[in-house]
């Protein structure tokens, strides 16, 4: 991503290109913070993940560019590049980056 770049509301936009990869961390950007709900980008280089938690609602995440491991209710599964999964609320999940990825993630509540 360049400064230049915009998530100005009414213009297109590449979300892949809008989080940069960075050795050794996990990157975030929020996209829309409102009470009902979020949406965040996140890239997540080699090695890098979120450990097993539970959110109080549902959550959408659709991968952006490579592949995620996501485990929900201790099952792995592998995302990849333009597929979508919906890891329900009060359900451990984790992410694992076993290759670097990026994701869009929407959280809802209610």
């Amino acid at each position: 991503m360049t400064d230049n770049q915009s998530t100005a509301k009414g213009v297109a936009f590449k979300a892949a290109d809008h989080v940069a990869y960075i050795d050794g961390a996990v990157v975030s950007k929020t996209l829309i913070k409102k009470d009902i709900g979020t949406v965040t980008l996140f890239a997540f280089e080699a090695g890098q993940g979120l450990s097993e938690h539970t959110a109080p609602f549902d959550a959408l995440v659709q991968i952006l560019d490579g592949e995620a491991l996501i485990t929900i209710g201790g099952e792995p599964q592998t995302v990849t590049t333009g597929e979508m999964i919906i890891m329900p609320a009060n359900v451990p999940h984790a992410l694992q980056a076993e290759k670097a990825f990026k994701m869009l993630l929407v959280m809802i509540r209610g």
